[in-house]
């Protein structure tokens, strides 16, 4: 299940997972949900979040308020990633590889909410070991926070950016 909304605060919100829980009590059964959203600048800010409530509206809401609070920058090189990564949590892997323009962003479920809602255009990826949104949203974010830009790896090398000889 996904949708997409920008709100006013010009983020990109997009629900990934909408579940409805039952609890059996002595009157019968009590539902609550809870759902998983991502929300994005649409240009390298991305954070996940989950959240429980009695109410759809509410447990969206508490999960687009936790996802604010845990935007992390992933670093992108002309609307992509700068090299290939796999991420890995519990049981979920997913494989993101950079895709030369025009490709377009080719990913299922929750790998591709969070893609959009990060501002990645051209990307290619694979969700392999389990479907579980939960899981393989994280994985993703494991593989996009392990990234880092080439500034970055410069600094930590001691090394100068030098545009290469022709």
């Amino acid at each position: 299940m996904s949708a997409q909304d920008t709100n006013e605060s010009g983020f990109i919100e997009k629900i990934v997972y909408l579940n409805r829980v039952a609890k059996v009590v002595k009157g019968g059964r009590r539902f609550s949900f809870s759902a998983l959203v991502v929300v994005g600048d649409g240009n390298g800010k991305v954070g996940a979040g989950l959240g429980k409530a009695q109410e759809v509206p509410e447990a969206i809401r508490k999960a687009t308020e936790r996802a604010r609070k845990t935007m992390k920058t992933i670093p992108l090189l002309d609307g992509t990633l700068p090299y290939e990564t796999t991420g890995v949590f519990g049981a979920g892997r997913v494989l993101l590889k950079p895709a030369s323009k025009g490709t377009g962003i080719i990913a299922g479920g929750p790998v591709r909410a969070v893609m959009e809602a990060a501002g990645v255009t051209d990307i290619l990826t694979k969700a392999i070991g389990t479907n579980n949104p939960h899981n393989v949203l994280k994985a993703t974010f494991a593989g996009l926070t392990s990234l880092r830009d080439a500034d970055t790896v410069g600094k930590l090398r001691g090394k100068s950016l030098e545009t290469p000889r022709k």
